[in-house]
């Protein structure tokens, strides 16, 4: 690489899905020089659901089938799902016919070449020496870096047609028998790259030795993007994304009255990852705050506005920065025997790790412990099932409520506790629980789901909108009280 001052900048799948019209302004028609950057992308939107599972709905995808085949054709019909879904994406974005059939030749390729592996592999542990459970994880790495795959080649055809020298960088280790850590895959497939005459699209998921997928789940793309910013020594990580990094949902509390933040720090981000609202994957954010690089979140689709930037400099004030409301449910148990008693709290966490449900916040007394958490009733059924078998004397229940967050990077002296149970009584509202932590990076309230949006509304108003209106009124000179005007 001959380029010390490039950006590493990451497009997701949603933006992706309409990657003609944000290259244009970002790349094609006055959105600058096109060299000195690398961009990271994502499957288009909804290919990754298609062939793992719905992240909301858990609609099974390729892989579930595959994982819970009674036959070859669920999961064979789920993938001529996919490879359909494929063709009809990148003929959104690609105009001319012999890129077209270029990219329909490699979905047909990397589709038949998945497709031939998983009847291998059926084949294989159909005898009694092989388990398909041992090797699930694998084939949901094969399946994932298809999607990515595919969007970054339609993508590198598309700037080709417009002009860009755009490279076609695979992470995805398709066909490769070498056994490679994340840091070599980059390193080999950036040896010979020179940023100041190539555009690198890079896939958003990298085949390494560390199985990107057990530690991130979807969230591989970012942790790969995170890697290639500090592997190649970027300036900066840029992510695009539809909207503006703002104070809160504009369709909850109306476009005129939101904020964009502007400038906000790691704590900030990894407070809004663990209300699900992530800015960046909370790892993929320790991997550039280690490595010393500034992130940077604009909306694609406004490249003369330079966005948030995300670093390590506090605050310049005491302030709410963003507010934001998750779902959650409150899994409580009771037990009167468990005061003085250890082990508990331990065998829960076990319980919630095990069943891999998220963890929100979490509140404790003497007798009972709370944890709110992000995940399906399903999951929540299975923790209660294991924790009413441990302790059978236990009452668990569980409630659906809503965490709603107000969040800053430094919210000392503000009252902003205060000031948001109040504006709460006013919204009528009662909360069910609230907690703010010694770091002041946060405050929590809970309340009932039919609430929620209402508390955001009341919230914003009360800690950001007035404290705005607050911060320009002009301020009065105290010491020309009671004094004449000096004569001229």
């Amino acid at each position: 690489m001959s380029n010390d001052t490039h950006t590493v900048e990451k497009i997701g799948g949603t933006s992706m899905s309409r990657s003609r019209e944000l290259l244009q302004p970002l790349l094609l028609n006055g959105g600058g020089e096109p060299y000195g950057r690398v961009f990271v992308v994502s499957a288009y939107g909804g290919i990754t659901d298609l062939l793992l599972e719905h992240k909301k709905t858990h609609d099974p995808g390729v892989y579930a089938h595959f994982a819970n085949a009674q036959n070859d054709h669920g999961w064979s019909d789920a993938l001529n799902g996919v490879a359909q879904a494929m063709c009809e994406a990148h003929r959104q974005v690609l105009d001319a016919p012999g890129d077209i059939h270029e990219a329909d030749d490699f979905v047909r390729e990397r589709i038949e070449g998945a497709r031939s592996c998983l009847i291998d592999l059926q084949r294989l542990c159909s005898y009694g020496h092989f388990r398909l459970r041992q090797h699930m994880g694998i084939i949901r790495e094969l399946l994932s870096g298809l999607g990515e795959s595919h969007s970054a080649h339609a993508t590198t055809l598309l700037l080709r047609r417009a002009g860009v020298n755009a490279r076609f960088v695979d992470l995805s280790g398709w066909r490769d028998d070498r056994e490679v850590t994340l840091d070599e895959r980059i390193e080999q497939a950036f040896r010979d790259v020179d940023l100041s005459r190539e555009l690198p699209i890079v896939t958003g998921y990298a085949q390494c030795s560390e199985h990107l997928m057990s530690s991130y789940d979807r969230g591989y793309s970012e942790a790969t993007f995170s890697r290639v910013a500090a592997h190649t020594g970027a300036a900066e990580a840029i992510i695009h994304k539809e909207f503006h990094l703002s104070s809160a949902d504009p369709k909850l509390v109306g476009l005129k009255n939101v904020k964009k933040l502007g400038h906000t720090n790691y704590d900030v981000a990894d407070q809004l990852s663990n209300m699900g609202m992530e800015a960046i994957h909370p790892s993929a954010a320790k991997t550039l705050r280690q490595a010393g690089i500034p992130l940077r979140v604009t909306n694609a689709f406004d490249p003369s506005d330079p966005g948030t930037l995300i670093d390590d400099a506090p605050a310049e004030r005491p302030q709410v920065e963003i507010l934001t409301a998750l779902d959650v449910f409150a899994f409580e148990v009771f037990e009167q025997d468990m005061v003085g008693v250890k082990g508990y709290d331990a065998t829960i966490l076990q319980a919630l790790t095990r069943h891999k449900v998220s963890i929100v916040a979490k509140t404790s007394n003497a007798n009972s412990i709370t944890h709110y958490v992000d995940t399906s009733p399903k999951l929540v059924k299975r923790v209660e099932s294991d924790l009413v078998e441990e302790y059978p004397t236990a009452s668990v229940t569980t409630r659906g409520l809503t965490v709603v967050a107000a969040i800053g990077r430094d919210l000392k002296g503000l009252n902003a506790l205060g000031q948001g149970l109040a504006a709460l009584e006013k919204a009528g509202i009662t909360p069910i629980a609230v907690q703010q932590g010694p770091r002041n990076v946060d405050i929590q309230f809970v309340t009932r789901r039919e609430d929620g949006e209402t508390a955001v509304r009341a919230l914003h108003e009360a800690l950001i909108e007035r404290a705005a209106a607050e911060t320009t009124k002009p301020k009065r000179d105290s010491s020309a009280k009671g004094k004449e005007p000096l004569a001229a």
